[in-house]
Formats: structure tokens, sequence, C-alpha cells
């Protein structure tokens, strides 16, 4: 993979994340970052949710997992409500997820569970990580900070965790210096 193709980590969440890797979603035909097996592998050891490799048809589940969250996501975001083929989608994932490792832990004198996070030995694992991940944020206030990224030739979406909530680009230095940039030319060549 070329450097213009490595992953982005502006969602602000692993499923954000994951729904980032179809690229330019502004154009007709967006660009694929998991082209093959060996790109979803490389994705999903990189937020540390896969220990061993993947197949085609778990490459075919991990685009339909991605587009099933954006849609959600995005209706949610609506006030809709997503899909019931979408929901199957994120659920049947999300229950091939591994189950979270207890262990104790003392907290101000008190014996309490914590669970340890688990890598998934598969690609099937780490996808249902990933539904996990989407389901918490449905179901969280969070959704509400959602946003797609203002910039005309990006749309990534990203969590707006900034103080006053009105973040309008992905990153800064990604898109919202380079959308500055162009605004500041295009005035400067007005007044020429």
């Amino acid at each position: 993979m070329t450097t213009d193709d490595e992953w982005l980590w502006y969602g602000g969440r692993v499923c954000l994340d994951f729904v980032n890797t179809l690229r330019d979603r502004w154009l007709a035909l967006p660009r694929e970052t998991l082209r093959e097996p060996a790109d979803l592998v490389r994705w999903l050891r990189g937020v540390d949710l896969l220990a061993d490799g993947a197949s085609e048809s778990a490459l075919r589940s991990a685009v339909a997992l991605r587009e099933a969250i954006d849609r959600a996501v995005l209706c949610a975001v609506d006030g809709e409500l997503p899909t019931p083929a979408d929901i199957t989608v994120i659920n049947q994932a999300s229950a091939a997820a591994p189950r979270p490792v207890p262990q104790l832990s003392v907290n101000d004198g008190q014996l309490e569970s914590s669970r340890a996070p688990h890598a998934a030995e598969d690609a099937a694992g780490g996808l249902g990580l990933v539904a996990q991940d989407a389901i918490e944020l449905l179901l969280s206030p969070e959704l509400r900070r959602v946003r797609i990224c203002g910039s005309e030739r990006c749309a990534l979406r990203f969590v707006d965790r900034s103080p006053a909530h009105n973040r309008r680009w992905c990153s800064m230095t990604r898109c919202g210096n380079r959308t500055k940039v162009r605004l500041h030319q295009a005035r400067s060549r007005a007044r020429d």
C-alpha cells in the first residue's frame, strides 16, 4: 500500500475509524483501502484487535459491516432508526467478539470485577469488537456528536469532542488548514 493509503485515525472511535477505511465517499466511486485480506489484517492489528489472519470471506464480511455501521450511525444521527438489515449485520458481527477476560481489582479497599482488553484470535472476532464499539456508540449520548468532515473533499466521520461542540473538520492539520488556505487563495484571486 502507498503512503496515501495509510489508515486515518481521526474518528475518535474504533468503529468510525473502520468506517473511514472507505475513502473519498463524496466521489461517485469512493476509494477502497480494504482491497485484500492482508489489508483487513493490517487494520485490525493496527487497533490491537487481531492476533491472526483473515480470508476473502472475512474481507467481504468486513466491508458489509463497515457499510452497515455507517448507514446505522448516519440514520441515528438524523433521529431515524437503522434498517433491520443493518441491525442484523451489526448484531451478527458483535456475536463473534471474544468474551472479555474477567479480572479482580481492588478499588478503595473493595474487591471489584474488571474486564481486561482482549484481542481476537481471528478476523470475525476482531470485527465483532468493532461491531460492539458501534453498538456502544449508537446507544450513547456521544452519538449526537458524530459529524461528517466539512471539507468538500473528505467526508470522514468523526466524534466532535471539542468543548463548544462545533468542530467542522476531521482534523485541523488534514482538512481545516487546507480549507482555510483554499479560501484565502480564492479571496486573494478575487481581489486581483
